[in-house]
């Protein structure tokens, strides 16, 4: 990968979501489209309020995506998800998409290759807001804290 942003630091947040660009999900030059690695956060969010709200949950908002450098094809990308707030029926989630080639030269590195935010909310199986959980926050920080201890750092 060319870029070093974001090398000096580590990832945000916890891992929720991580896997490989295959050569289906590429433009003719071997990078990922863009679209792609939107999907791939948006599930990543996804999974995470999900457990912010303890069941259904719907994007209503993605925010300041930036793509700092291309994900090449062989690259396993690896999403992580910090919850920023939650208000009554919404969540804000802030992702970061990290990368490293695994196939083509080993990296043992990954480089910070994407951000944005997405804001989700919590719905009922009518599709209608309902209030998150009033313990949804205490209990992802307790979980993330566990995963810390452990070594591990997804939820």
């Amino acid at each position: 990968m060319d870029t070093d942003a974001g090398r000096a630091r580590a990832p945000r947040g916890v891992m929720v979501l991580r896997t490989l660009a295959m050569p289906k999900d590429t433009n003719p030059w071997g990078d990922v489209f863009g679209g792609w690695l939107l999907s791939q956060m948006d599930i990543a969010a996804g999974l995470m309020a999900g457990e912010v709200a303890q069941g259904r949950s719907a994007t209503i908002s993605v925010q300041n995506v930036v793509f700092h450098s291309p994900v090449a094809v062989g690259h396993t990308i690896c999403i992580y998800a910090d919850l920023v707030r939650v208000g009554r029926t919404s969540m804000e989630i802030a992702l970061e998409v990290w990368a490293r080639d695994v196939v083509h030269v080993y990296e043992p590195e990954r480089a910070f290759v994407a951000e944005g935010t997405f804001h989700y909310v919590a719905v009922d199986t009518n599709g209608r807001p309902r209030p998150v959980p009033a313990d949804a926050k205490s209990l992802v920080r307790a979980a993330q804290e566990a995963d810390s201890a452990e070594g591990g750092r997804s939820l």
